[in-house]
């Protein structure tokens, strides 16, 4: 039986909870459906679904198999656009995935034009904070920013993003205004959960002078949003991007600590798998984004300039 029917079905089973929708979607009788799927199960020797007379659930297996099989189709369906020569019209779902903070602030902005440029995709968009694994978790892009780790994804680099360090004058003034890096010692830090490690902050001074300060936060949180509003209660020092703090900074609410001493800018990419063929719909994704960002829209005139 092909491979690629009992796939197709596997999928549409998984999408539509039940074997009846599946083959109607699919065009085919439930008994057909259903016959597919013991097929791929005896072919690969699991379970893939649990069924019951109520309802149709994946198994442990088939949440695993799953990914993969979408990504199968969606290489299928790649291939086929690259032969029919339909570069220049994107189809089918892309599956994005970025930051929390950047998605809302500048990646939903981005996917209106996106969208009414390329009617024949359909957008799929996860944000969180975590580094996803793009082939286990089936994304087709996805927006990292920061330093990224040695692997086999391509990387397109689509700006930087300035960092600083701030804190809430209620909290400066009980604790009093840093001087130096080495003065953070002193301080209640608050760390972002993904970059807390012993690395150390690199500081470079106005006069060219260099520090390396390593700090231990005693509050850590996996949003930075969320970890702002915090400093903004008087927690603590914290270190954030300029499309955070700028509207914090701008009304009063944080206010610069050690501004004059800066950190590194970090770098925003979107990166994609590696292949031979670069598909038709990342491929105008990440020329979309290239464009949008081509004047970034997060060096914002609200954060006042370092001294």
């Amino acid at each position: 039986m092909d491979r690629l029917t009992l796939l197709q079905t596997f999928v549409a089973v998984a999408d539509t909870g039940g074997f009846s929708a599946a083959a109607e979607r699919l065009g085919l009788s439930r008994a057909m459906a259903s016959r597919h799927i013991h097929v791929l199960e005896d072919r690969l020797g699991v379970r893939l679904l649990h069924r019951t007379t109520r309802r149709v659930s994946l198994s442990e297996a088939g949440l695993g198999y799953l990914e993969r099989a979408r990504r199968l189709l969606a290489d299928f369906d790649d291939a086929e656009t690259e032969v029919r020569g339909e570069r220049a019209a994107p189809r089918g779902t892309l599956r994005v995935n970025g930051p929390v903070s950047f998605g809302r602030a500048h990646l939903a902005a981005a996917l209106p034009s996106f969208l009414e440029q390329h009617p024949g995709l359909t957008v799929e968009l996860t944000v969180n904070d975590r580094i996803v694994d793009l082939i286990e978790e089936g994304y087709d892009v996805a927006i990292r920013i920061g330093r990224l780790s040695d692997s086999s994804l391509i990387a397109k680099r689509l700006g930087t993003v300035e960092v600083r360090l701030a804190a809430s004058p209620a909290y400066l003034a009980k604790h009093g205004l840093p001087t130096e890096p080495s003065d953070l010692g002193d301080h209640t830090w608050l760390g972002y959960t993904y970059s807390t490690g012993t690395t150390g902050l690199r500081f470079t001074s106005a006069d060219g002078r260099e520090a390396v300060v390593r700090l231990g936060p005693r509050l850590t949180a996996n949003n930075g949003d969320v970890l702002t509003e915090i400093a903004a209660g008087g927690a603590g020092v914290i270190l954030q991007p300029s499309f955070i703090l700028g509207p914090y900074l701008a009304d009063g609410r944080l206010v610069p600590v050690l501004p004059d001493w800066g950190v590194p800018d970090l770098d925003i990419h979107a990166v994609h798998h590696q292949s031979r063929h670069v598909a038709a719909k990342v491929r105008a994704f990440v020329d979309h984004l290239a464009e949008c960002f081509r004047v970034p829209p997060w060096a914002s005139s609200t954060m006042p300039p370092t001294r």
